[in-house]
């Protein structure tokens, strides 16, 4: 998808309504840029610490999530609005924020018009893709229309408001988020998406329907899913996609990792407030458990038709069933890649293993979320109530971390090679940076050849400057496309000057917040930031003109009181020079000194 443009035409969070009654707007691709629909350029989101950068991230993610959740195949139980039972469940017609419009473009679903006309549209230098709008007035279900639908397709079958099946074929394939501070905002639809994506996995395994993946799009970087990203990159990506990270950070390989995943956990086959507790005492099937993970596996070990524990103990190296405790240890030791005599790259036995039994890097990141998001398992009815109808900043911390021991599954001995360490690195040496690193380019390479929705809060916090200057390069090298065929978006908050001066103008909006008004307002800059130096950036964009910290500048004050007050020239830039370091203040200072000695 591409953005086009967002207005919130309610206050939410620091996006205010102005005194005009005008809501908060924010453009995208512009109509005179629509030629750059296919570039990949990530917008970078930049302004002072409380200017409302993020609320833009957290606006997109509240809306989609909302709309989501109307359109669902599977929502949970105390998940929707009951006047009597559940007062602050889930309303259609109701979300936070309440009342927004919403535009961008997305590619044609396959088979919902005419391939000729679309290819038509291509060769004649139209659009090619479809201009969809999403608007919300308060207290009133989001209306979704095809705003260019007549452009391909007779005008008697153009109905511009999609309906419920037509929709879900133009929310964005997937919704990313990332943060590397604790933005809960961000966070928090994600965070009940994934009591969705359970309670929906509970749902199949009491019907004994089967599961394949969560219908949710939704998917959020945090602790619980590092790893699986990790691994499924490095495991199922060519050495050639994983080079730009490689190059940057160092780190060539996976060399071992063990998955454990424990059987014994079990839900009732019957919630327990299903009847009374007479009839469940009189009823033996309300005695009945199922095995949490049983739909993960065959049923038979003859069956052909292999689920994600299937594959994974296929790929296995060596693996260990504790029957007295019901869990299987599953280890993997990865050999080294080979090259051949012209240069070619072979991937060693346990990446074509994993190849072989998953189709595609996204397979085998779907089956590590399925078996990760079981872990949640030990959250009450009454908690995750609570979370769906929750709209606090503090939501994650009343959810209870399960010991490792009680997880269905997790990760250990997690072992990496890296240039310049002799010996294998387990990751929990890795620092803040590389973790980040790894992070939010491994996110955005696995979901690269998707019409997908990037939100990244600010992924470069922890970045030394080098890192912080290669990002935006090392990003579009791993999320270049070979076709125009993927529309994708990223958005990024930052406080980075580097990122801003690897960033066109055009994909710079710049935040001001009016200090005595509190309105907001989003601008691109008023100069070229591509290329910019990073004192003019932080200049123009973060309004501090100066070069040093404050405690710094104190002393640039006190030498100049000094000066001043008569004391002599020569001692003082002796002074100077021997107790700061070169700036841009010093030397205007030593300057004004030297004048003074020449007049």
């Amino acid at each position: 998808m591409k953005l086009i443009r967002l207005k919130i035409n309610e206050d939410f969070r620091s996006l205010k309504v102005d005194a005009d009654g005008n809501g908060f707007e924010v453009e995208f691709l512009r109509p005179f840029e629509m030629e750059k629909k296919w570039d990949f350029m990530p917008y970078c989101l930049a302004g002072r610490n409380g200017s409302g950068k993020s609320n833009i991230l957290e606006a997109l993610a509240a809306i989609f999530y909302h709309i989501e959740c109307i359109y669902l195949g599977n929502r949970p139980e105390d998940f929707d609005f009951d006047e009597v039972k559940n007062p602050y469940g889930f309303r259609e017609e109701k979300s936070n924020p309440d009342s927004y419009e919403l535009e961008y473009l997305f590619p044609i679903p396959i088979g919902l018009v005419n391939k000729t006309i679309v290819e038509l549209a291509k060769k004649t230098f139209k659009d090619s893709n479809a201009h969809i709008s999403i608007n919300k007035d308060v207290g009133k279900q989001p209306i979704v229309k095809w705003l260019n639908r007549a452009e391909f397709a007779d005008i008697n079958e153009a109905k511009e408001i999609l309906n419920r099946v037509e929709l879900k074929q133009f929310l964005p394939k997937f919704i990313i988020g990332y943060s590397s501070g604790e933005n809960e905002i961000l966070s928090l639809p994600f965070l009940k998406m994934r009591y969705i994506h359970y309670d929906e996995y509970e749902e199949a395994l009491r019907g004994e329907t089967g599961y394949s993946q969560p219908e949710g799009r939704m998917v959020y970087l945090d602790k619980l899913y590092s790893q699986a990203v990790f691994l499924t990159n490095y495991l199922m990506q060519d050495e050639k996609v994983l080079e730009p990270i490689h190059n940057t950070i160092g780190i060539k390989s996976i060399t071992q990792f063990r998955i454990i995943i424990q059987e014994s956990p079990r839900i009732p086959k019957y919630r327990l407030d299903e009847g009374t507790i007479e009839e469940q005492s009189l009823a033996p099937e309300y005695n009945s458990f199922f095995e949490l993970t049983q739909n993960l596996k065959r049923k038979d070990e003859s069956l052909k038709d292999l689920k994600p524990i299937d594959k994974l103990k296929n790929c296995s190296t060596s693996q260990f069933y504790d029957a007295e405790n019901k869990t299987l240890y599953l280890d993997y030791f990865v050999d080294a890649d080979k090259k051949d005599e012209k240069g070619n790259v072979i991937p060693g036995e346990m990446k074509k293993v994993f190849r072989g039994n998953f189709d595609n890097a996204f397979e085998l990141f779907q089956a590590f979320q399925v078996l990760l998001t079981l872990n949640l398992y030990g959250v009450d009815r009454k908690l995750k109530k609570e979370l769906f109808r929750s709209g606090s900043l503090y939501a994650n911390e009343t959810v209870p971390i399960l010991p490792s021991d009680k997880r269905i599954m997790r990760f250990k001995n997690f072992e990496i090679e890296k240039e310049k360490v002799d010996k294998g690195l387990l990751t929990k040496s890795l620092s803040d940076g590389e973790y980040q690193f790894l992070h939010s380019m491994g996110i955005c390479l696995l979901f690269k050849d998707t019409n997908s929705l990037f939100l990244l809060d600010e992924p470069e916090t922890h970045f030394n400057p080098d890192w912080r200057a290669k990002f935006i390069t090392t990003l579009r090298d791993c999320l270049k496309a070979e076709e125009n065929e993927i529309l994708r978006d990223l958005l990024i908050t930052t406080h980075s000057p580097f990122l801003i001066s690897d960033t066109q103008k055009s994909n710079v909006l710049k935040f001001v917040k009016d200090l005595d008004t509190g309105v907001v307002t989003c601008d691109r800059p008023d100069f070229n930031t591509f290329g910019a130096s990073v004192n003019q950036i932080t200049i123009e964009i973060f309004n501090k003109p100066d070069t040093i910290g404050d405690y710094a500048n104190e002393s640039i004050a006190t030498f100049e009181a000094r000066f001043e007050n008569g004391e002599n020239v020569q001692e003082l830039i002796k002074e100077i020079n021997l107790k700061m370091g070169d700036s841009i203040e010093k030397t205007i200072l030593i300057n004004r000194l030297l004048g003074n000695i020449k007049n």
